[in-house]
């Protein structure tokens, strides 16, 4: 406080600080809570609201556990509840986003940061930001004409005679995973390109000169400083491809739902707003949870996070 004081002076200081719990409060904090209160309420008639059987109640979440389905998982059969089934899968393919967020954004964010002329840097950071100014909707459409059974991969490929007839790339989850890396890698990019940028370079020079190889370089020296940075885009892309429903919508197919499509179908198709609250009450919970697992993993604080 003493030092926005110091900084901003009086004014500015309190118009910051309004914005900020107005943002808080308003737009994040009361949402939340009133989404957490129709979740333990009943859907009813509006006749019977705030009557006898308006009272609180599980039976939104014990929605979540019913309709069982029997599925083979390595020869066994198991019966799962669709949305858990539906659950898991989207938890799933949502850090499987992540990994490879990771895998194909570190290396890139290292060379912009330590081995990319300097003047060179601004124009490569434009031809990465290209595809931000287009609409997510069209990046989506874009994503299903080349996938599509005819499209321009599967006549590329035949063309150059890689395969001998058209792959059917929209099946399972592979059309929302390609959208959602496509979507969301500049997510894992930015903040790890950040953290390795604030690294002084003579510490890999050392670390060179000293007889290291390159991976332990990056095991020792590099990775250790830019966990912040690793750990909050892990944190982004997780969240933005669990909460997504617009790439799920566009690119998947009919043995890939998306939990989200779930909350969307209770909430605007049902307009049981009660039980979508409670579904998406159950996101935010796995959201917060990998949060705080990164912030173990990784052995940071929410702070460095944030940074």
């Amino acid at each position: 406080m003493t030092a926005l004081l110091r900084r901003y002076g009086r004014g500015l200081t309190i118009a910051i600080l309004g914005l900020t719990a107005f943002w808080l409060l308003a737009l994040v904090v009361l949402p939340y809570f009133i989404m957490f209160r129709y979740s333990f309420r009943p859907y009813l008639p509006v006749d019977q609201l705030g009557g006898p059987n308006d009272v609180y109640t599980l039976g939104n979440y014990a929605t979540f556990f019913s309709s069982p389905r029997t599925i083979q998982l390595f020869g066994w059969a198991f019966d799962i509840p669709i949305h858990v089934q539906i659950f898991v899968l989207t938890v799933f393919y949502s850090c499987v986003v992540t990994v490879i967020c990771l895998v194909a954004a570190y290396p890139l964010a290292y060379f912009l940061a330590k081995m990319a002329a300097p003047r060179n840097a601004p124009t490569l950071f434009i031809v990465l930001l290209i595809p931000l100014w287009v609409s997510e909707v069209l990046r989506s459409f874009a994503w299903f004409i080349i996938l599509s059974f005819q499209g321009p991969l599967n006549t590329s490929l035949i063309g150059l005679g890689l395969i001998a007839r058209p792959v059917r790339w929209l099946t399972g989850f592979n059309g929302v995973v390609v959208g959602l890396v496509y979507t969301y890698v500049l997510f894992m990019l930015f903040p790890i390109y950040n953290a390795i940028q604030s690294l002084d370079s003579n510490q890999i020079e050392a670390a060179q000169d000293l007889g290291s190889p390159t991976w332990r370089t990056h095991w020792r020296v590099v990775i250790p400083h830019s966990k912040p940075g690793i750990a909050s885009g892990c944190v982004m892309v997780f969240m933005l491809s669990a909460g997504s429903i617009l790439v799920p919508t566009l690119l998947a197919s009919t043995t890939s739902r998306w939990f989200t499509e779930i909350v969307q179908q209770w909430m605007f198709e049902s307009q049981d707003w009660n039980t979508g609250s409670a579904y998406a009450f159950l996101l935010l919970l796995i959201c917060v949870l990998f949060v705080s697992l990164m912030m173990r993993l990784f052995k940071v604080r929410l702070a460095d996070i944030a940074k």
